[in-house]
């Protein structure tokens, strides 16, 4: 099977897919652009310092490893979300809440 080679991906030493001469990972990318609907050009104005070439490079390399970086997305999103409930009851309700529930201010 031949090996395909993107011509501004390259893989930090984790692995993790980076546009090559940056320190932006893919997949920063990648989520602005499923996330906001943005285009290469658009992300372009996001990120002047990537060239179109090299956000093509990394939209080409989402879309054949698609099914494999969604579960990273899925994965990354799921840890966010068990630590803000871990923080949510570690630091309780915060102050104004509580003394807003107790003048009758929220439910």
């Amino acid at each position: 099977m031949a090996t395909v080679e993107y011509a501004h991906v390259s893989f930090d030493p984790d692995g993790v897919p980076i546009i090559s001469g940056t320190r932006t990972k893919v997949v920063e990318v990648v989520v602005e652009h499923l996330a906001y609907g943005l285009e290469a050009t658009e992300l372009h104005e996001e990120h002047p310092y990537l060239s179109l070439g090299q956000i093509h490079s990394a939209l080409g390399y989402y879309y054949d490893h698609k099914a494999e970086m969604d579960a990273d997305i899925q994965r990354t999103l799921a840890k966010v979300d068990e630590i803000k409930a871990d923080l949510d009851r570690i630091q309780g309700e915060p102050p104004l809440i509580k003394k807003l529930r107790a003048m009758g201010k929220l439910p």
